[in-house]
């Protein structure tokens, strides 16, 4: 009998881990699940004898992924996957998944409050300002992108998208605005959402250079990963441009220098809220359980991410 562990310092609602043993019970599979635990060495026991590991924003660094005996599938429930050592994985053979777009609407609504939230002046009884009419760029447009278009159409906002990955044809077919650079984006748009990755190519991408290419009352919003944003930037950004605001689920590790100095200028959540609903919280759980089920019955791989 194959045992799949489900691995998540951060766990799953009860709901999600009742439907993800429901699909593994139904499989023939057993069902292991750690929760909340508090050491890197409770990690390691648990996955030294399991066949399949499910994960949230817990790391399977290369210690992990060694440590797994009989380990063959590691799945993110969610998009982001910097949290798995991929290399590792291909070294050790094991097939690194995520579950894309079961939480992209949980996240594109969160940008979308940050918004609000800053517009308004955080709701502190002063008068703030209104969406409809301001323009709106989407850095990225995959799923969370293309939720948040949803969104941002219905508040009638001017919307624009960068994405080189994506044909033009697609983004216009949509309703929106095609963009061919970045710093196009960056200088037609009064606001700017992240949804860029965490690689060697994204990793410090959001500069000054960037950034003081937006137009007066500059608000970035980030749920994608901090690592994207370069935080010397950033506080040259906060100190050059009085007009600036960011807006992040994700805090930067200048934090302190940004509450200290910027006060009214900056929103950061308590912890990484991008896929935290109840929603998403199982569609994500699901996702992943029902992936390692087709890929030890039927050999599927389609959302492979590693090589």
């Amino acid at each position: 009998m194959k045992r799949i562990l489900v691995a998540t310092d951060k766990p799953f609602a009860k709901v999600a881990v009742d439907k993800i043993r429901e699909v593994v019970v139904k499989a023939g599979y057993e069902l292991v699940l750690l929760e909340k635990y508090t050491t890197k060495q409770e990690l390691l026991d648990a996955v030294a004898n399991v066949d399949a590991m499910i994960i949230r924003s817990d790391i399977a660094d290369k210690e992990v992924i060694n440590a797994g005996k009989n380990l063959r599938i590691i799945v993110r429930a969610g998009a982001g996957y910097d949290n798995i050592d991929l290399a590792a994985c291909t070294e050790k053979g094991v097939v690194a998944m995520n579950t894309p777009g079961q939480n992209s609407n949980a996240v594109a609504e969160l940008a979308f409050g940050l918004m609000i939230y800053a517009i308004r002046d955080s709701f502190n009884g002063g008068s703030g300002s209104e969406l409809r009419g301001k323009s709106l760029g989407i850095h990225a447009y995959g799923n969370v992108g293309k939720y948040l278009a949803l969104i941002a159409k219905g508040f009638g906002m001017d919307i624009y998208a960068f994405d080189p990955y994506i044909p033009k044809e697609q983004i216009v077919g949509d309703g929106l605005k095609w963009i061919g650079t970045a710093d196009e984006l960056y200088s037609k748009c009064q606001y700017v959402s992240l949804h860029i990755p965490a690689n060697n190519e994204t990793k410090k991408s959001i500069n000054f250079d960037l950034l003081s290419k937006m137009p007066k009352g500059a608000t970035l919003i980030n749920t994608a990963r901090k690592e994207v944003i370069d935080e010397a930037s950033l506080l040259r950004m906060f100190t050059e441009r009085p007009d600036f605001k960011y807006l992040s689920d994700v805090e930067p590790d200048c934090k302190a220098e940004v509450i200290g100095k910027f006060p009214g200028r900056y929103l950061f959540t308590a912890k990484k809220m991008g896929a935290q609903t109840a929603e998403a919280n199982i569609n994500a759980g699901i996702a992943a359980a029902v992936q390692i089920v087709d890929f030890f019955e039927k050999g599927d791989k389609t959302y492979q991410v590693n090589k």
